[in-house]
C-alpha cells in the first residue's frame, strides 16, 4: 500500500493500481542525504537540466533541418533567419552543448577528488563514463549536422581513424560514409543517430540514477552514512540549494546564448561545406580537444608508440590511446589502492590531482594549435603523464602515502571540536 496520502479521486485511483506518486516521494523529497554535501554536488543535478534543455530545443531544430548536403546548411541559416526565435533555439543547442560538458567534466572531476568511484560506487561511476562516451559520439555527429567547413573536414578526418584498424577498418569507415567518401548518406545517418543517441543517453541517466539511490551519493568526506543524524531528506533543503545553482548557471549559459553566442565556435563552420577546399587547420569542438591531442602526439618518434611500432602502425596506437584515455576511467576503482575515498585525508594526492587538471588543460591547447615545433614534444610529454597518472602516479601513491585520520561518521565530523565540516 501507498504511503502517500492524496486527496484527489483520480490520483488516488491511480495511485492504489500503480504507486508512481509514492516513489517518486520516497527517491527525490524523502530521499536521505549526506547532510554535508557542498556546492560541486550540484553539478549532477545541473546535467540532468541542460540535458532536457538540449533535447527539447533539438527537437525543435529537427523540425525546421533537412538532412541533405544541398540544402543542410541553407537549412541552418533559415532557422537562424526565418524560424520563429529560431536564433534563439539554435544558440541554446550550440551553447547547451559546451555548457553540457562543461557541467560534465567539473562533475566527473569532483568525483576524483572526492574518490566517488570507489567501493561500492563502481558501477554507478562506470554508468557515468558510459554517458560521456555517448555524449561525445552525440556531439560530434551534431557538430556535422552544420554542414560548414569545419563539420564536413572533422567528419572527413575523424571517420577516416577507424582505417587503422587492421581487417575490418576499411569497411567500418564505408559503413560510416555510405559510399567511399563523406556525402549525403554520412550526414542522414549521423542525422538519425544524433536524434536517437539522446534518448539513449536518458537511458544510461535513468540506470546511473539508480545506481547513486543503491548506495546513496558520496560526501567531502568520503564516510558512509551510519545513522540517521548523518543525513538529511533531499526536499528542501537540497532542492532549495539547487535551485540557487541552477539560477547561477543559468546566468552564466545565457550570458553566452545572447552575448557571446559564437564564442565556442569556429569561423570556417560558417562557410559551406567544400569537398575541395581544405581548411588550414582542422580541429573538433574544444570539449574533445584533449583526445585530439592524445590522438596526434602518436608518431613514429614517440617513445611510447616505440615498444608496439613492430605490432602496428603509428596511427593506429593513436586511436587506441585517444579511446583508451577515456576507458582507463573505468578502471579507476581498481586503479586506486588508496584506503580512503576522499583527496581530504591524503596528504599527496591533491598535488597530483592539480598536476592532472593543469595536464588536461594542456592537452587542450595542444590540440587547439597546429602540430609544430615544441607543441608536438609538448603534446606527447602531456599524453605520457596523462597515461602515467592512472598507471603508476594513482596505484603508487595508495601504496606509499599515509592518509591523515577518517571521522568515524559525518555527524562526529560536524560536531567534534576541530573536526572537518
Amino acid at each position: 500500500m501507498s504511503d502517500i496520502n492524496l486527496k484527489n479521486p483520480v490520483l488516488k485511483w491511480i495511485e492504489y493500481r500503480l504507486p508512481i506518486f509514492a516513489f517518486m516521494k520516497h527517491e527525490t523529497v524523502d530521499y536521505p542525504t549526506p547532510k554535508n554535501l557542498n556546492y560541486w554536488w550540484n553539478f549532477g543535478s545541473l546535467a540532468g537540466i541542460i540535458l532536457v534543455v538540449m533535447i527539447v530545443t533539438g527537437i525543435v531544430l529537427a523540425m525546421h533541418y533537412t538532412a541533405h548536403v544541398d540544402m543542410a546548411f541553407g537549412s541552418v541559416e533559415r532557422i537562424m533567419r526565418d524560424v520563429n526565435y529560431g536564433w534563439l533555439i539554435r544558440y541554446l543547442h550550440m551553447n547547451g552543448a559546451s555548457m553540457f560538458f562543461l557541467i560534465v567534466y567539473i562533475h566527473m572531476f569532483r568525483g576524483l577528488y572526492y574518490g566517488s568511484y570507489k567501493a561500492p560506487r563502481e558501477l554507478l561511476w562506470m554508468i557515468g563514463v558510459a554517458i560521456l562516451l555517448a555524449m561525445m559520439a552525440t556531439a560530434f555527429m551534431g557538430y556535422v549536422l552544420v554542414w560548414g567547413q569545419m563539420s564536413f573536414w572533422g567528419a572527413t578526418v575523424i571517420t577516416n581513424l577507424f582505417s587503422a584498424i587492421p581487417l575490418v577498418g576499411d569497411a567500418i569507415v564505408t559503413l560510416l560514409w555510405g559510399g567511399f567518401t563523406v556525402d549525403n548518406p554520412t550526414l542522414n545517418r549521423f542525422f538519425s543517430l544524433h536524434y536517437l543517441l539522446p534518448f539513449v543517453i536518458i537511458g544510461l541517466v535513468f540506470v546511473h540514477l539508480w545506481a547513486l539511490h543503491v548506495h546513496r551519493s558520496n560526501n567531502p568526506l568520503g564516510v558512509e552514512t551510519k545513522t540517521d543524524g548523518d543525513s538529511i531528506p533531499f526536499h528542501p533543503y537540497y532542492t532549495i540549494k539547487d535551485t540557487f545553482g541552477l539560477a547561477v548557471f543559468f546566468v552564466f549559459y545565457l550570458s553566452f546564448v545572447f552575448f557571446a553566442p559564437d564564442f565556442f565556435g569556429e569561423p570556417d563552420n560558417y562557410i559551406e561545406a567544400n569537398p575541395l577546399v581544405t581548411p588550414a587547420h582542422i580541429v573538433p569542438e574544444w570539449y574533445l580537444l584533449p583526445f585530439y591531442a592524445i590522438l596526434r602526439a602518436f608518431t613514429a618518434d614517440f617513445f611510447l608508440y616505440l615498444p608496439v611500432s613492430w605490432l602496428m602502425s603509428a596511427k593506429l596506437a593513436g586511436v587506441i590511446a585517444m579511446f583508451m584515455s577515456i576507458l582507463v576511467l573505468m578502471l579507476l576503482p581498481w586503479l586506486d589502492t588508496s584506503k580512503v575515498r576522499s583527496g581530504k585525508f591524503r596528504p599527496y594526492f591533491p598535488y597530483f590531482f592539480w598536476i592532472f587538471v593543469a595536464d588536461c588543460f594542456f592537452l587542450g591547447y595542444i590540440g587547439a594549435t597546429t602540430p609544430e615545433g615544441w607543441r608536438i614534444i609538448g603534446g606527447q610529454l602531456g599524453t605520457a603523464y596523462y597515461f602515467g597518472h592512472f598507471f603508476i602516479i594513482t596505484p603508487l601513491l595508495g601504496w606509499l602515502e599515509t592518509p591523515l585520520p577518517v571521522p568515524e561518521s559525518i555527524s562526529a565530523a560536524v560536531t567534534k571540536e576541530g573536526g572537518e565540516g
